[in-house]
């Protein structure tokens, strides 16, 4: 299974087998948040989808560092090289220390992702902890005559560059294109070329974050913290390195410049972008007023939505769409995916509640056998195909289909085997929590007061008390619980 699995590199546009540098060690680097706001569901789709990829990796049996920093500062309101710092406006309108707008949003990140059950990485790093390393880089690239000073700022000389590599060969864009479409913004006319990049930045006057440098007092440039952290933690070439497909220009194409420049080597072998979500087929924006906050999509009150939808409902939501295609939001889609996220969890139910403990063994069934085996295989060839965890999905839906065979008497543990029976409990249970990182969002007491209800209710039934009957069975269906009466005895589900 190491072997097989395959990555579509932003890099080639291919598909490639994935062959670490220093196997079975694996480095990953992914672009955090810019720690000024609350995190946003387009973020949260992109380090859901690189959460999966670390959780397979692992399964699969890799030892993973996962490096993913805290932007926080560098990050100019326009994305381009002039304007304010994103953490600095903040905490000039609310009149506080920019660490403490720092602090607040990292906390919130940190809060939201943990709602959705997602692995912290392995190290965390932040721009402004690694300042004197990005000082050290710039004087690296003046050094080989890739970066020019110009009153207190420095920039990368992409012309330079450009003599002896490419830049944009992650994009696909051409010099030639980018400068017909280069805006002129205050004060790029100090670059000697538009299409120059800032490594650091002079601080004017109302700056509030800067630090001092051979250059004068300033900030660095956004795309160089994460080439300086990358090499810092995973070397001057590291295994993968990915993001949303918005940082794949400028950004990604400016990191990948810096380490050629500096350092000879392109600094990743595989690149990996996300995409973008949409809402009712239209790209999720503020000013469309379409943009929700993970927190209203849990609490249900904003004006899109007909109802509140838990984490793992969204995750489930967000996991049956590829990472790498466009995913919609929309009240249909986000149900559908709680009936599913719901089935999924009450199929993990049934399979705990059985065993293979003390089974005989009966005439082996080939045919159940076989598809079962084959199923197991299928999750993984799904995962194996560029961490393609919609079709992972649906291969554990017919999984399933063995599993309430079973739980219904139609198939028997006994026909399949001990060893088949536990790769299948060993594959979904594995997939499902391991690999997608999916709970049940029940609390904790919630299966020991229903089995309390479960006694009182066979007890009604044994007494001919009907009317407590329905007044159990209607009282636990409010609460999306639903009662079977079964031949082996009454049996309980999440209402789907």
């Amino acid at each position: 299974m190491l072997k097989d699995l395959r990555i579509n590199n932003s890099l080639s546009g291919k598909k490639e087998l994935f062959e670490p540098i220093h196997a079975p060690h694996v480095g990953m680097y992914v672009c955090g948040p810019t720690v000024y706001s609350d995190v946003h569901l387009g973020n949260v789709r992109t380090f859901l989808s690189f959460d999966v990829i670390f959780r397979y990796l692992m399964h699969l049996g890799y030892k993973v560092r996962y490096v993913r920093n805290i932007t926080d500062v560098g990050h100019l309101v326009n994305d381009e090289d002039e304007g304010e710092d994103k953490i600095g406006k903040k905490a000039k309108l609310e009149n506080l220390e920019p660490m403490e707008v720092v602090q607040r949003y990292t906390q919130d990140f940190h809060q939201v992702m943990a709602m959705f059950n997602t692995l912290p990485p392995s190290i965390e790093p932040s721009a402004t902890g690694h300042i004197l390393e990005q000082i050290e880089m710039i004087e690296l690239l003046i050094e080989k005559g890739l970066a020019y000073e110009v009153e207190g700022s420095v920039y990368f000389d992409v012309n330079a560059y450009q003599k002896d590599n490419d830049y944009g060969k992650l994009s696909g864009r051409k010099i030639e294109e980018l400068l017909s479409n280069t805006r002129t913004l205050d004060g790029q006319e100090e670059k000697r070329n538009p299409v120059d990049f800032a490594l650091w930045k002079n601080a004017s006057p109302e700056h509030i974050m800067r630090w001092n440098s051979p250059w004068g007092a300033g900030f660095p440039g956004w795309h160089l913290e994460c080439t300086v952290m990358g090499k810092k933690y995973l070397g001057q070439t590291f295994d993968i390195h990915g993001g949303g497909m918005d940082l794949k220009f400028p950004h990604h194409e400016c990191e990948l410049a810096q380490s050629v420049g500096a350092h000879g080597t392109d600094p990743v072998k595989y690149w990996i972008h996300t995409n973008m979500l949409t809402v009712n087929g239209q790209k999720m924006s503020k000013s469309l007023g379409n943009s929700f906050l993970p927190r209203e999509l849990f609490a249900g009150d904003h004006p899109l939505l007909d109802k509140a939808y838990s984490p793992m409902t969204t995750k489930f939501f967000m996991l049956q769409s590829h990472y790498a295609s466009t995913l919609d939001f929309s009240n249909e889609a986000l149900g559908a995916a709680q009936k599913g996220y719901r089935k999924l969890m009450n199929g993990l139910k049934t399979l705990r509640s059985m065993s293979a403990e003390g089974i005989v063994a009966a005439d082996p069934n080939e045919k159940a056998i076989q598809q079962i085996n084959s199923l197991c295989d299928n999750c993984y060839r799904a995962m194996n195909d560029d961490f393609n965890t919609a079709l992972t999905i649906g291969h554990l839906f017919n999984l399933l289909k063995k599993i309430n065979s079973i739980h219904t008497g139609a198939l028997s543990i006994a026909e399949i085997g001990t060893d088949t029976f536990i790769r299948m409990k060993e594959t979904f249970e594995g997939f499902i929590l391991d690999v997608l990182g999916l709970k049940e969002e029940n609390n904790v007491d919630a299966d020991g007061l229903i089995s309390v209800l479960l006694t009182i209710y066979k007890e009604a039934k044994e007494a001919k008390d009907y009317g407590k009957v329905d007044e159990i069975r209607n009282s636990l269906k409010a609460q999306g619980v639903v009662l079977k009466d079964m031949k082996t005895g009454i049996d309980w589900a999440y209402e789907e």
